[in-house]
């Protein structure tokens, strides 16, 4: 039997059947035990869990080497590897990506709390091996990822505007790859956190729910800049529909909490985040979710990768014609009917409509700008080029999120279906349409 090569050994890595390592010691004495995740690095080496020191980490440290025999779950094909250790890594995207794995499998085999990644044992591949034995006819088609990739990235390159981009990711995943569950959250200026802008297939938007850096699939991604991915459900990368410690701690008012609810599944059992890239530099996080058990493999992870690294391209893209400003459209005044008290939080920019929470951060503080200049003048019609050098923003300085702050106050207020609402006025350019009045108060 001719063994293929790793890169073809991929669905046997998933941790679906455990894997089998042997080792020995420096007198040559051998030990077997079970290994909890043989991972994928690239075509020439792989990653072992490490998560005990016990006989096969001793005799691993004593010799370098070490045979695994891995199983084919689809087929139940054996093949034997072995290896060469190189290094062990504690920290870093590989060892959050195979941590986070880990977990999923732990839950999976109702193991949480007893497996737990110390390191990550990199080996390079000496030798494969077919181990001749029964097997099954593999009977599933195949998908066509490299066709649906790049239908996906065709449909990114129509889109002329940032908004109609960020809806479009969401639509090729479910057009192109068949994903129902997915959304695009944005990297906030120099901070620590992303925010939902974009979504489907939840009952409620989630648009502005944060997600802080670290935490859970997508913080974990945007931390490191690599994919992340789980195959089973586990708590502890699950995001539930109560706000998280941390916005719990950033902002009480009188007991009201400043935060979305995150809009995803109750129960997933697979999920992916892909970083937004662009020369190198996170714009934000393309995530996914499915119902069914190990939904992404490392195939779907290598097409859903291209497609967020695409869209990063033309975020970038689109940016660069941001500074082309239109002549304001004419707008329409709208007859004014009830009283609305909107109430500015300086503390986190956060923003109420009466005592219903709106927004906070950059995106409460420019919605705040534009209501004192209209209370103020009467002025109703902006360019995002004076917010962007206007310093009572607190804009960082090389802030280029400004356009995806603006989406996100756009949908707020339209979800709200307030009497306030940020309308396009041209390129560069929005307009505020009010249709009742304001109060505005800026508690201490």
């Amino acid at each position: 039997m001719t063994a293929p090569s790793l890169d073809a050994l991929r669905p046997a890595l998933e941790g679906v059947v455990a894997s089998v390592i042997a080792t020995c010691d420096a007198d040559g004495l051998p030990n077997v035990s079970m290994i909890s995740q043989v991972h994928y690095l690239d075509p020439e080496r792989v990653a072992l869990s490490y998560q005990f020191f016990n006989k096969t980490r001793r005799n691993l440290l004593a010799t370098r080497r070490a045979s695994v025999q891995i199983v084919d779950p689809e087929t139940m094909r054996q093949y034997r590897l072995d290896f060469d250790y190189e290094e062990t890594l504690t920290r870093g995207p590989l060892f959050e990506s195979m941590k986070a794995k880990l977990a999923g499998l732990a839950s999976h085999h109702g193991m949480e709390g007893v497996f737990r990644l110390l390191g990550a044992d990199l080996f390079r591949v000496l030798s494969i091996e077919a181990v001749p034995g029964p097997t099954i006819a593999h009977t599933a088609q195949a998908r066509p990822l490299l066709a649906a990739t790049r239908r996906a990235c065709d449909a990114l390159d129509a889109c002329t505007d940032l908004e109609e981009l960020l809806d479009r990711a969401t639509e090729v995943l479910e057009a192109q790859f068949g994903i129902r569950h997915s959304m695009v959250l944005m990297a906030e200026d120099g901070e620590d956190r992303l925010y939902a802008v974009a979504s489907r297939g939840y009952r409620s938007s989630g648009v502005g729910a944060e997600v802080q850096f670290g935490e859970g699939v997508i913080g974990v991604a945007a931390r490191e800049h690599t994919p992340i991915r789980i195959g089973h459900m586990t708590r502890e990368y699950r995001y539930g529909a109560a706000i998280t410690e941390t916005a719990r701690r950033a902002g009480l008012i009188d007991g009201a909490p400043r935060a979305i609810p995150f809009p995803g599944l109750a129960a997933p059992r697979s999920q992916i985040a892909l970083p937004i890239l662009e020369g190198g530099r996170l714009l934000g996080v393309l995530f996914a979710e499915a119902e069914e058990t190990l939904r992404f493999a490392y195939d779907d992870e290598d097409a859903l990768a291209l497609v967020a690294g695409h869209l990063g391209a033309r975020i970038a893209i689109l940016r660069a014609g941001e500074s082309d400003e239109d002549a304001p459209t004419p707008g329409e005044k709208l007859p004014l009917a009830g009283v609305v008290t909107v109430r500015y939080y300086a503390a986190d920019q956060s923003v109420f409509l009466d005592h219903d929470y709106l927004i906070k951060g950059v995106a409460g503080a420019i919605l705040w700008r534009l209501l004192r200049e209209y209370q103020a003048t009467g002025r109703t019609d902006f360019a995002l080029r004076e917010l962007r050098v206007d310093p009572a923003l607190r804009l960082p300085a090389h802030a280029e999120n400004l356009d995806a702050r603006m989406i996100l106050l756009r949908r707020r207020l339209e979800e709200r279906q307030s009497c306030l609402r940020i309308e396009k006025a041209g390129r560069g350019r929005f307009r505020l349409a009010i249709a009742c009045r304001l109060t505005l108060e800026e508690p201490a």
